[in-house]
């Protein structure tokens, strides 16, 4: 467990340093999954090593959100004269997304699916 948790923090850390360092506009954690989203699709049997490790992150990652729940709180303050904006831009980004999950999801499923069942779902 060790050695995954030490894997995915490495990818974290490179995230971070090329986001640092090419000045890319996207947070570092982002381009850390994306490189281990590479390095997994080059060397699958390395999922297997991490699967576990990942599954048990997410099994607590409402813990995850507690410092950032507490940072809001010890600001919230300096939120006052801007909270419509906030919360306007937290709903429609958030029906935006959900949105685009369902477009994208549906869209799959239809690939999935094939032209073969294409012709039988008009009829």
């Amino acid at each position: 467990m060790l050695a995954a948790l030490a894997t995915l923090l490495v990818f974290q850390c490179l995230g971070e340093g090329l986001s640092y360092l090419f000045h890319i506009p996207v947070p570092g954690p982002v381009v850390g999954m994306l490189l281990l989203l590479a390095y997994l699709g080059l060397r699958p049997a390395s999922v297997a090593a991490l699967e576990a490790t990942a599954l048990e992150l997410l099994r607590h990652l409402s813990l995850l959100f507690v410092p950032a729940g507490v940072g809001i709180m010890v600001s919230a303050s300096a939120l006052r004269g801007d909270v419509v904006p906030v919360v306007l831009s937290v709903a429609i980004s958030t029906t935006l997304a959900i949105t685009v999950t369902a477009l994208v999801m549906r869209a799959m499923l239809r690939r999935q699916r094939g032209p073969s069942d294409k012709a039988g779902e008009r009829a």
